[in-house]
């Protein structure tokens, strides 16, 4: 998928290109920002125009994305502070952008605004939620984007989407990313030593509606102290990429937040808790009495009942890190302030600079003393007189500082020459001697000339380090680009030489599973994932109701490693992908659950889900994810053919009204399981029984009480008694017999197994 991101650099553009890069897409960036900017590798293309220039509908049509992302109220090129100005550079950028994107008439757009967008309301002294009119510059022009947005996908017909964020946070990049409250609190511990905690309420949007159409009876004042609802970026990164490769949705606007709600004091002690080390104590946590603004916190029930949002990176976790990364890297952010300096503060400012620019001159000064007194004695000495030290004095700062000093060193070369002429003579006649003034003349422009020539070398120079700065951005550019064609053309050779992951080859592995019987199938299924995988830990697990599953065949002991059964309802991460028929893929790296897993339904019942250990970070990709789907659909009718055949053979094949299986069925199961066993697919252990004089009813209802649900009871062509301990080896065996032996029977394990 080709996704075009607009925006400037900073920790969301980031993060946002390491995902799509990961899953696989190919990456386009169009920013208002210069050359000096850098851009990460993983871009495909950088695009640097102005959103306002007739141009950007070219790069539309270049790019023909099938998902445009918009930063909108995270783009941090729009300098709020200058106010309308800004305002109507944001508006009429938007504007040409989403004109630009409906000529395609294609793909999605995706505008991201922020909760500031809902500034405008208040709570009045009665405690009501009303409408105010102090809104910002920046909070109307992110409402009056959203319905722009909105408006214009209504016009147009197009597929354009708001998605409101709300008190998003992360690991800043800069000291312009510091405008979130977490990152604000950081910062008063880390300049001023304490934490601040000023009371204000807190207003919990109900329903997500635009700015425009809410009402009062969507909001509702949050009793208690003053509270938020903090979205982690990277869960906000996961929610958009879910709009991004979402085949369809219900609404065009959705808001995003946090689910945890928690409260200043709570928020604070997190940050301290994070910047403690060893036994330093740490910022103070102080009352303000000072009224601060209503926290505005969003709910995100539609979003989650169309999507499903999860809370990777809870506040209790989040938090001590960012204070932590923060405290480490204190150098890195500076305090922004509105706050107009003293006349002290500027006084001092001024006197630096002033410092600052007489450091040349001083300099001047202090090294003309040294050749003042030396052209001073050569003047009475035979072998020196003749040597000009004045001349040697204005060339060497010429040549080192350039005109401007060359000019000033001649000044006082004169000052030098006429205060020594008039030992001898009066000023009056210094001054009507015309070798003075040819001598000053050619002081003069040998100065300038040189001089001249410095800067011209100076800026040539600096030219050249720009040309060659620029090429070389340039150059790794082309180097970008060249590098990923030859990543495509690298995968696609491979597809068409190898044909490893192409769809004849996966139906050519799949289809191996008919020479099997029904009942080895299941076993069997395994190896053939892995083939496709390329991996070698997979698990096939047969769901058993709507808690438990257990397990039918692995190939490896890392694929065994979540047990016989699984309570898959609980790995709620998995089970809410997966019951969306989905492919869920494990990116965070949790280690009680599969890398990947892909559930196989019968109707609307899930009936198989396939797991998969052992594949490499890289190739956890979308890529993958379609393959294991792809592999999952053509394997479907056999595994379900095979797993209910399993369930025929063990309930329709009973001696009589018991749980006894007749000899030929049995044998039947017990020859799959010793072949599947015999190519490590799965584990298993036979047990005979000692049970003469007792009845098959008898021995039936004892048995069910030992043994476990996935166990077989069967009957040996010599009346005798065998139980099959399926996917078992020697020390689960073990534990069955002694259960079986105190039970009261003599029973004896296969030597093979034990």
């Amino acid at each position: 998928m080709d996704v075009l991101l607009i925006g400037s650099t900073g920790s969301l553009m980031r993060k946002m290109v390491e995902k799509l890069h990961k899953e696989g897409h190919r990456i386009f960036v169009l920013t208002e920002e210069g050359r000096d900017t850098f851009f990460s590798r993983k871009v495909f293309e950088t695009y640097r125009f102005a959103y306002d220039n007739a141009c950007i509908r070219e790069v539309f049509v270049s790019v023909k994305p099938q998902v445009t992302l918009f930063l909108g109220a995270y783009d941090k090129i729009f300098p709020w502070k200058t106010g309308m100005n800004t305002s109507i550079k944001f508006s009429s950028g938007l504007l040409n952008l989403l004109m630009s994107f409906s000529a395609l008439r294609q793909g999605r757009f995706i505008y991201l605004s922020s909760e500031e967008a809902l500034e405008g309301f208040e709570v009045s002294d009665d405690g009501e939620v009303v409408r105010s009119k102090n809104a910002s510059e920046k909070a109307q022009s992110i409402a009056m984007g959203e319905k722009m947005c909105l408006d214009y996908g209504k016009m147009t017909m197009g597929d354009v989407m708001v998605l409101r964020l709300g008190n998003l946070y992360g690991i800043p990049d800069d000291a312009t990313e510091l405008g979130n409250v977490c990152a604000q609190m950081v910062m008063d511990a880390l300049d001023l030593g304490e934490i601040k905690l000023c009371p204000g309420p807190s207003v919990g949007v109900l329903r997500g509606k635009p700015v425009m159409e809410v009402q009062g009876e969507d909001l509702e004042l949050l009793e208690g102290e003053k509270s938020y609802r903090l979205l982690h970026m990277m869960d906000a990164i996961e929610f958009i990429y879910k709009l991004m490769t979402s085949e369809r949705h219900q609404s065009d606007f959705y808001q995003i937040s946090g689910k945890t709600l928690i409260t200043q004091r709570e928020m604070a002690d997190l940050i301290v808790s994070g910047m403690k080390s060893g036994e330093e104590a740490g910022p103070a946590i102080v009352e303000s009495l000072e009224s601060s603004e209503a926290a505005i916190n969003l709910s995100c029930d539609k979003a989650e009942e169309e999507f499903g949002v999860y809370e990777m990176n809870p506040p209790q976790k989040a938090l001590p890190i960012l204070a932590d990364y923060m405290k480490k890297h204190a150098g890195r952010f500076s305090r922004l302030t509105d706050r107009s300096e003293s006349a002290m503060e500027a006084f001092v400012r001024k006197v630096k600079e002033m410092i600052r620019a007489a450091i040349p001159f001083v300099e001047n000064l202090i090294v003309f003393i040294p050749f003042f007194m030396l052209n001073n004695r050569a003047t009475d000495h035979e072998y020196f007189k003749h040597l000009d030290f004045y001349l040697l004095y204005v060339l060497l700062f010429a040549i080192v500082h350039g005109q401007q000093q060359a000019i000033f060193s001649s000044l006082l070369a004169i000052a030098g020459y006429v205060f020594r002429q008039m030992y001898y003579r009066s000023g009056f006649d210094v001054l009507l001697d015309y070798s003075t003034y040819v001598w000053m003349a050619q002081l003069l422009i040998l100065g300038l000339v040189v001089g001249y020539m410095k800067d011209k070398l100076r800026a040539i120079k600096t030219e050249n380090a720009n040309e060659v700065s620029f090429l070389t951005r340039q150059l790794a550019d082309m180097s970008d680009i060249n590098g990923s064609n030859v990543r495509v053309k690298d995968v696609l050779s491979d597809q068409l030489v190898n044909q490893n992951d192409s769809i004849g080859k996966i139906y050519e592995v799949t289809s191996s599973l008919d020479q099997y019987e029904p009942e080895e199938v299941l076993f069997y299924a395994a190896d053939v994932v892995a083939k496709i995988m390329h991996c070698k830990d997979v698990a096939i697990y047969s769901v058993a109701d709507d808690t438990y599953a257990r397990l039918v065949s692995s190939t490896s002991d890392k694929a065994r490693s979540l047990g016989n059964s699984v309570h898959y309802s609980k790995m709620e991460q998995m089970y809410e992908v997966l019951r969306q028929k989905k492919v869920y893929i494990n990116k965070n790296m949790t280690e009680e659950y599969p890398l990947m897993a892909n559930a196989i339904f019968g109707g609307e019942q899930m009936q198989i889900i396939i797991m998969v250990w052992g594949i490499s970070w890289e190739r956890m990709t979308l890529g993958q994810a379609n393959v294991l789907a792809i592999a999952s659909y053509l394997t479907q009718n056999a595994l379900l053919r095979a797993d209910k055949y399993m369930e025929v053979l063990r309930s329709q094949r009973y001696v009589g009204k018991t749980h006894v299986m007749e000899a030929d069925a049995y044998a039947q199961l017990v020859s799959a399981f010793l072949r599947a066993r015999e190519k490590g697919f799965t584990k298993c252990t036979r047990i005979d029984l000692e049970t003469v004089g007792t009845s098959l009813e008898e021995l039936d209802v004892r048995l069910s009480q030992l043994l476990r649900t996935t166990d077989y009871v069967g009957c040996m062509p010599d009346g005798s008694i065998q139980v099959l301990l399926a996917n078992s080896g020697r020390a689960d065996a073990e534990f069955a017999l002694k259960r079986l032996r105190n039970a009261g029977f003599e029973c004896h394990a296969e030597e093979e197994a034990v």
